[in-house]
């Protein structure tokens, strides 16, 4: 599965893109689709792929987008999850058709969703899976929504890009889950700051701070593969860990007020709190500095240790004063020469309208395509866990080039899968360095050794 590439993502392209996201929105004037009904291609039939707690939200969030909106089929990776979260889903009365031929179980579920007369698909398995499962669906010519992140690795980003060029040309829309550029306050926010209300922007700052969360404990019978799986969060190659699947969403917001990307990262982190077996082997806390092409530096961090200080937002320092986003509270604030505030808005809004500004582009056909920006500011995650583990300083380019592939070959329900050792920067010698590719894939990344 491994993908080498010398491609650069162009700086005009993830400005493009960027803009069209703000802009279909904006168009959409942040209403839902009243109005709209289906009529033969209109008709939105919907193929889930991943039936956890994100994906039955999705398909939630969908059907409230609008009218002419139907889930036509499942699938699923174990039998238990796709029938409860079906069985949740029946409250949609006729919204819900999905009969027992159209509901698949394994790992190779997805081909067989996207076999089905679907042309809307959500994508809401594990981000490890999320590059296979985006080009297949591509290849397929499914119009998409996928949940952030895109991928985990520099492999699977490569991939990504690759789709967004291929969807782009087979006029394909793709929106992933993250949700703050189809939210009023951010694009109320970004449209002042990207109109000079706080000047040229020369700092940045962006934090996801939270508690604990839930874990799974291994069940009799599950094996390897089965409880990671399940318990996906703690595992690297599924989630990234949670710099790449959590924080990604406020460091896409930084990036989307840069119009760029940065180009290098020094980052630290560890695990000092969840450091029992059931938490896999991903750290618990990081802290970045990011640097951009022209220079401006942005200061990153994210836990999720409990009993401390909470924090989710973003902040801008311009020449001219500052802007404060916090979507999860929903307070934006700009203090300056142009100062601004908003605190009220709907707090399930932006994650519907996602779907409504999707699939209004679709029916007048310019479809929304978003997935390149995403994988950029994926990749910019990436590339700060990677300087995290390494203890190394990682540019653009080293990251994005990386031989890094987390994903295991051949994979199979009943197949070993050892949990790697938990990073230790700055530990490296040929026989651990070995040991990591053989324990996470073939990551080419030098400086970090995997601790027994």
């Amino acid at each position: 599965m491994s993908m080498e590439t010398n491609f650069k993502p162009d700086r005009r392209e993830f400005l493009k893109s960027t803009a069209l996201v703000a802009g279909t929105a904006v168009v959409a004037n942040l209403t839902l689709l009243p109005n709209v009904h289906a009529a033969g291609t209109d008709e939105i039939r919907i193929g889930l792929i991943g039936c956890g707690a994100r994906g039955r939200g999705a398909i939630d969030n969908c059907l409230a987008a609008g009218k002419g909106i139907k889930l036509v089929a499942m699938g699923d990776a174990f039998h238990d999850r796709l029938e409860f979260c079906k069985n949740k889903l029946q409250a949609h009365g006729d919204k819900i058709d999905v009969p027992k031929e159209r509901t698949f179980i394994g790992l190779d579920a997805y081909q067989k969703v996207l076999a089905c007369d679907v042309n809307y698909v959500i994508l809401t398995t594990p981000p490890g899976f999320r590059p296979l499962h985006l080009e297949a669906a591509v290849a397929a010519g499914k119009h998409v929504f996928c949940e952030k992140p895109v991928a985990v690795d520099s492999a699977g980003v490569r991939r990504v890009l690759a789709a967004a060029r291929d969807s782009e040309a087979k006029g394909l829309g793709i929106v992933p889950g993250t949700q703050r550029h189809h939210q009023k306050g951010y694009l109320e926010a970004m449209k002042r700051v990207q109109e000079g209300a706080i000047g040229e922007i020369v700092a940045a700052r962006c934090y996801w701070l939270q508690g604990k969360l839930g874990v799974r404990e291994r069940k009799p019978g599950w094996s390897d593969l089965e409880y990671q799986i399940r318990n996906w969060l703690y595992f690297t190659w599924l989630s990234g860990d949670h710099i790449v699947e959590q924080h990604v969403h406020n460091i896409d917001a930084v990036n989307w007020a840069m119009k760029s990307h940065p180009v290098r990262a020094v980052s630290m982190g560890g695990r000092q709190v969840r450091i029992e077996p059931k938490y896999g082997h991903i750290f618990d806390h990081f802290a970045t500095d990011f640097e951009y092409g022209n220079g401006v530096h942005l200061t990153s961090m994210c836990r999720q240790i409990p009993g401390c200080e909470q924090q989710i937002g973003e902040v801008l320092v311009g020449t001219d004063g500052t802007c404060t986003t916090d979507g999860e509270r929903h307070l934006y604030t700009i203090k300056g020469k142009k100062p601004w505030k908003l605190d009220r808005e709907e707090d399930n809004l932006p994650y519907e309208q996602e779907h409504a500004d999707l699939i209004a582009s679709i029916r007048a056909g310019k479809p929304l395509n978003q997935l390149q920006a995403v994988a950029e500011s994926t990749m910019t995650a990436i590339m700060a866990r990677m300087s995290a583990y390494t203890g190394k300083a990682m540019t653009w380019e080293q990251a994005l080039n990386c031989k890094e592939d987390l994903m295991p070959p051949n994979l199979a329900m009943d197949m070993e899968l050892p949990v790697p050792a938990v990073a230790m920067p700055g530990e490296d010698s040929k026989e651990a360095a070995q040991g990591n590719k053989k324990s996470l894939g073939q990551t080419g990344i030098e400086g970090s050794r995997i601790r027994k």
